[in-house]
């Protein structure tokens, strides 16, 4: 695998895995069906969890291609901002596009 197909992968997989936790009822898309909406506390630990899952899928891929690089907590609070940032779209669409009715009040 290409170094830049490699890249591209991860921040595929990054994009994926953000909105996941807004898109489905199930706990890590493979659990149980909840019965009631997730609360937000719930998606957010997913979100976390997937976080990790994703940046060990980035250190697999790093690990093949050579050496792994120490990175500093600069780099986590960097890439962490962006697993948020990437999570925005679900977010959107879970607790802004998807309410009936609760838009701007009408004049």
């Amino acid at each position: 695998m290409s170094q830049t197909a490699a890249i591209w992968l991860v921040i595929v997989a990054a994009l994926v895995a953000a909105n996941l936790p807004f898109l489905t009822e199930r706990w890590l898309l493979v659990g149980p069906r909840v019965r009631a909406a997730k609360p937000l506390a719930l998606r957010l630990l997913e979100l976390v969890l997937l976080y990790f899952v994703v940046g060990g899928i980035a250190l697999l891929i790093e690990k093949r291609a050579g050496q792994i690089a120490a990175q500093g907590w600069e780099f986590y609070a960097v890439t962490a901002t962006l697993f948020l940032t990437l999570a925005f779209p679900g977010f959107v669409y879970r607790y802004l596009m998807r309410r009936g009715g609760g838009g701007a009040a009408a004049d």
